[in-house]
């Protein structure tokens, strides 16, 4: 298949940009390259699947050196032209949309940048995909729009309208938009509500990768909520075979499904929507005492209250993904902080 990915200078895209090209996909990758974190690591991201960042310039496609069924292009989803052009020549059969700003507690100060590439990126990725006849659009969601729901495990099926972050608020509109365009239009679209990511080459703005360097660094780390957060850690890899197991499997239309008593993930609309954790939420204070283990060196901890668009815990019930795709994310904490901490030693060379 040809399959543009956009968010391929991220940490999840990286990943999976590479295993759709050793499987033997064509892979259009897009990213707009921003400076919410250092590009150096994006950039290095890159150069693992031969893209020279030198020959990097807005809107031109770059060949990788290393998979001759991978392009990249520097573009932003907001500017509609440019991305018109690239699904107009690419002949693409699906797409993979990961490419957001990302960061809950970003967007309580720069909220213009959430409308911007989640909003209105979005709604351009949707016209394409339309106007384009794409197969299947899979699409990053979050677990953040679980937002203030206390029932646990959170379930596809639960109501999700009161989000606390404009990020989560974002992530909802996305899945309210797809569901538009679904139903109106027959586009097939999988919501993805990613469960706390981590692993090699993960974002700096993360709580593995600050806490991390700050220990490294003999630097306090803020334990927010006074170390009682729970999160389910999801294991990269674990991600990316769930997001490849979606698009290999793009919903279909369920004219038995009703609104009055069908579940909330479904419809009777080519639409869907999925949990992708670990289902095994883990409290903060057990994951850093996992970190300090594997660095072999103890935390300065500087105790902080929860902050405002936390949540206190996120937990995934994954049955729907299991039952329907036959799979389970399973990696063991324990096992992603330390190839995590491998990276991070190499890669800093620490």
């Amino acid at each position: 298949m040809k399959i543009l990915v956009t968010g391929t200078a991220g940490f999840i895209g990286m990943h999976l940009a590479h295993k759709l090209l050793e499987r033997g996909d064509e892979v259009i990758g897009l990213d707009s390259i921003n400076d919410y974190y250092d590009v150096r690591l994006k950039y290095d991201r890159l150069k693992l699947t031969g893209i020279d960042p030198a020959a990097i310039e807005y809107g031109k496609e770059v060949n990788s050196s290393k998979h001759p069924h991978y392009r990249f292009i520097q573009l932003q989803l907001e500017d509609k032209e440019a991305l018109f052009k690239v699904f107009k020549k690419h002949k693409i059969d699906k797409v993979v949309n990961l490419a957001a700003q990302a960061g809950v507690r970003y967007s309580l100060t720069n909220p213009d940048a959430y409308i911007q590439a989640n909003i209105v990126g979005f709604l351009n990725i949707l016209e394409a995909c339309r106007h384009f006849e794409i197969k299947h659009l899979a699409y990053a969601s979050s677990s953040s729009v679980y937002g203030t729901n206390t029932q646990m495990p959170f379930s596809t099926s639960q109501n999700v309208d009161h989000p606390v972050s404009l990020y989560a608020a974002s992530k909802k509109s996305n899945e309210l938009m797809a569901h538009t365009y679904s139903h109106l239009f027959g586009l097939p679209t999988t919501g993805l509500r990613f469960f706390t990511v981590y692993g090699p080459w993960g974002r700096p703005d993360m709580a593995l990768f600050l806490f991390t360097k700050a220990i490294l660094d003999n630097q306090p780390i803020k334990v927010f909520n006074y170390g009682e957060m729970q999160r389910d850690f999801t294991y990269v890899d674990d991600i990316v075979e769930g997001v490849i197991r979606v698009v290999d499997n793009p919903p279909v239309e369920n004219p038995d499904w009703d609104p009055d008593t069908g579940d909330a993930s479904e419809s009777k609309a080519p639409y869907t929507v999925y949990n992708i954790g670990n289902s095994n939420p883990v409290r903060l204070m057990d994951f850093i005492q996992a970190i300090e283990a594997a660095l072999g060196k103890e935390a300065k901890k500087e105790m902080m209250p929860i902050q405002p668009g936390d949540v206190p815990a996120t937990y995934a019930d994954t049955k729907p993904l299991e039952n329907q795709l036959g799979y389970k994310p399973a990696t063991p904490v324990t096992f992603g902080i330390q190839k995590f901490i491998d990276w991070y030693r190499s890669y800093y060379n620490v």
